[in-house]
């Protein structure tokens, strides 16, 4: 792997380390409603594993392992784009505009994984 491809490979666990770091920030921000604290768990999972698997996929042993870690993040992604939706921020502008911020994040990760998978399945 040449040291650019070795960069970007870290760069991408910076940068998931980096959206669940933001959603954690982002829940201690929120209203402790029921729903809140519902949702909120649900994020802190989702955007901590999404991270933790995109690690775990770069350690993996087989090409097979690799692509089925990638198709593990990319579903958290999604499912933190969910859960950031739900979240209540009541009339707070600036917990919108973080919680728009996150859900775009969340879709560029998406995708990001997205073409991930794809170039798997061409190998």
């Amino acid at each position: 792997m040449t040291e650019d491809q070795n960069s970007k490979k870290y760069d991408l666990e910076e940068r998931t380390l980096k959206f669940a770091k933001r959603c954690r920030d982002f829940i201690k921000e929120l209203s402790k409603t029921i729903s809140n604290i519902e949702y909120s768990k649900q994020l802190v999972r989702a955007s901590g594993s999404q991270a933790a698997n995109y690690i775990e996929a770069n350690e993996s042993l087989s090409k097979k392992d690799f692509c089925m870690r990638i198709k593990i993040c990319r579903k958290e992604s999604k499912e933190s784009r969910l859960w950031l939706r739900l979240c209540d921020f009541g009339d707070n502008q600036d917990l919108y505009k973080e919680q728009q911020e996150l859900i775009q994040e969340s879709q560029e990760l998406t995708k990001i994984f997205g073409s991930m998978v794809e170039k798997c399945k061409k190998v």
